[in-house]
Parts: structure tokens; sequence; C-alpha cells
């Protein structure tokens, strides 16, 4: 029997290298002549580093940026085992979390950190980047990005904006004369699970923005803002970024890749399994296993779990979600080839407690899961 393991970090709790770990415990203690395959993945936001590089033998470093509030920070990047395709998580550099609660404000935060990684990048050699787009304490278009790369931001005095997405209001001229050079010959791809556009009633600044620290008021400057980017970005650039899906995800951030680095928006999950080679992966295979920390309506919108069981399906393969916990909605994941969802709790307990048990957890619901799916006909 071979079984594919493929969960994503439990956060707070265990990375997805240490969940696919533990459930393979749980698969053995059932199965003890199983064949695992362990695949970690993640979908754009936290863990697509090290799912990427820690699968493929890669390696990490570490770069001091500025960070969201204009802080230094030490933000970790890595390039993936084939030595040419760099991995940045922009929440590294320019993360919510960051950011202390009573200092989110999305109208000053910044990028400025991610595009200075990218530079970096850039400037040694990497052929290709991918950018995982969640986690984001930003609502700056990508205009702190594209800052580190050479681009300029004018008000109509000729001035260079400050940072933050509240400046935008105030720009009038894009000046690219000045972008680097080693990032025209990049591949780069810009991985996100949300599909959300630029500005509007689903776009960055209405439905991240209030997590990020925005009133209703702040929410509506910072749409303003961000149309109005878009407008100067069309009319410098000629980049058409207003509606594009994904544009809206990270604050902008992902409208920003593309114009001024030339990305391409594509399904986090997707290209992660992509680079895993899950299709290949997945030939001869029996169950797959997936994992996160909350199953709920939102896991429907192309989150990793989802994006596993989509792969899964589509090779008669049947996926089994373990969650930390239920949420609202959680039944819908059945519509979306989840063959079984399981709670891995196994008591009353904290949720402080659960997060230091999350790979005993793990372990035993696994172990559970395989011992029913045994008794098949």
């Amino acid at each position: 029997m071979k079984i594919i393991i493929a969960p994503q970090g439990f956060k707070g709790g265990i990375s997805g290298l240490e969940a696919a770990r533990a459930i393979a415990r749980g698969v053995m203690a059932a199965a003890p002549d199983a064949e695992t395959v362990l695949l970690p993945v993640a979908d754009g936001g936290d863990g697509t580093l090290h799912a990427l590089v820690d699968a493929t033998g890669g390696q990490i470093f570490t770069s001091t940026v500025t960070g969201p509030i204009n802080q230094q920070v030490e933000a970790q990047w890595g390039v993936m085992g084939e030595g040419r395709t760099a991995v940045i998580e922009m929440a590294q550099a320019s993360g919510l979390a960051m950011v202390p609660p009573r200092r989110r404000n999305p109208k000053i935060t910044t990028t400025l950190g991610t595009g200075q990684i990218l530079k970096e990048a850039s400037e040694r050699g990497f052929e290709r980047v991918i950018v995982g787009l969640g986690g984001s304490a930003t609502n700056d278009g990508g205009a702190g990005m594209a800052t580190a790369l050479g681009v300029r931001f004018l008000d109509s005095a000729g001035n260079a904006l400050p940072p933050g997405g509240a400046a935008l209001t105030q720009l009038d001229r894009i000046d690219t004369s000045g972008v680097l050079k080693s990032i025209a010959g990049v591949e780069i791809i810009a991985a996100t699970d949300v599909t959300n556009p630029l500005c509007g009633p689903t776009g960055a600044s209405e439905i991240f923005g209030p997590q990020k620290g925005a009133s209703k008021e702040v929410v509506a400057e910072l749409d303003a803002a961000l149309r109005n980017f878009a407008q100067v970005v069309r009319r410098d650039t000629g980049h058409d970024i207003l509606d594009i899906p994904g544009a809206g995800a990270a604050g902008g951030l992902g409208a920003g890749l593309v114009a001024f680095a030339g990305a391409k928006i594509q399904s986090g999950i997707d290209m992660v399994c992509q680079v895993l080679g899950f299709e290949r992966h997945l030939e001869g295979a029996d169950l797959v296993i997936t994992g996160e920390g909350r199953a709920d309506l939102s896991t429907v919108f192309d989150k990793a779990p989802v994006g596993v069981a989509r792969h899964a399906q589509a090779h008669g393969v049947p996926t089994v979600l373990l969650a930390g916990s239920l949420g609202d909605g959680h039944e819908e994941l059945y519509k979306h080839g989840v063959a079984s969802v399981l709670c891995i709790s196994d008591g009353t307990m904290t949720f402080q407690q659960a997060l230091g048990r999350t790979g005993v957890m793990l372990e035993g619901t696994a172990e559970r899961a395989v011992r029913l799916f045994l008794l098949k006909p």
C-alpha cells in the first residue's frame, strides 16, 4: 500500500515536515509494510518557504532587511535543491505577525523588505524566484517592493512618496528608468491562495484591510489610493492591474509584482504541487493524507488541502484531511474531493495545550484513519 502524506504546517504548532513525520508514524503503526511518501505542502502562505526548500534539499539564507514598519528585521528566504530557484515568503520580511497589534496601520506599512530580498536574489543570479504572498501587514500595492528594485513613485511636485498605502493617493508619476537590470532576466512567480482583485468590494483593502488594523474609513481611503495607483500604473507602464485575479493578494503586492517585476500570478498550491512532482508521486498511490490547523468554509477556496485533494481525485485516489479543529462549513469540503475530514483532538484541553500535542494527536488520528481504510472491502 502506498500512502502520500501531504499536510501543511499547523500554525503555532508544528511545521509541515514535522506534521508529515507525525502522520507517517501513525500510518506505520497501522500498516508497517506501507510505503509512505512525505510531501509537506503550502499554498503561498506560511510554510511555503520550507515546503519547497526542505523537500528539495535546498538551503535557507537570512538577510537583514526593512520590516513593515521600517524596523530592521532578520528575514529567512532560500534556494531550492536544483540551485536555480529562490523562494521568498513575503511574510518573513513584510508580515502581519511582525507588527504588534497596537502598531498595525496599513496606511504606512511597506513591502520594501520583500523587494530587498528579491533584489538580492536577482543579483545573486537565480533564474527563477517564487514569492509566497500570504500573511502580509501591508496595503501598498507592492510600491515598497518596487522601490527596492529602483522604481520611483512621485507626487505632482516630483517628490518621492513616503512608504505605505495611503501615500498612493498622491501618486502622480512613476519613473522606471532606474529599475534594476538584473531583474529583467528572472522568471518571477507570485504564489497565492486568493483570487481577489486589487480594488472594489472583494479587493485588497476591503477584504484584508480590517485584519491589518484598518477602520471602515481607512479601508475606503486605501481602496481609493490603490485605484489611483492602478490608473497611474496603466498610464506609465502599460500594465492594467486593476482586475487581475490575485492582484489584491498581500495588499496588492500581486499587482506590483506583475507591473514592476514581470511576475505571473499562480495558485500557490498548484505551483507547490508542480514543483514537488505531486502528480508523479500519485501514480500507484492508494491514499492521500493531508492536514491543516482548522478546516472550515474558507478551506474550499483553493487552500492547500483542497488543492491536494483536487490533484488526488484526478488520479482516483481518496484524500483524508486531518484538522486541528472544525469550523462552520467544513462539510463543503466533501464536494471538493475530500473523502473524510477528521478532527485530531483527543480530549478536553486548552488551545495552548493542543498546540503542544499537535504531533501526538496527528499520529494517533492517522493510525485510526488508516486502520479504518484497511477495513474497506
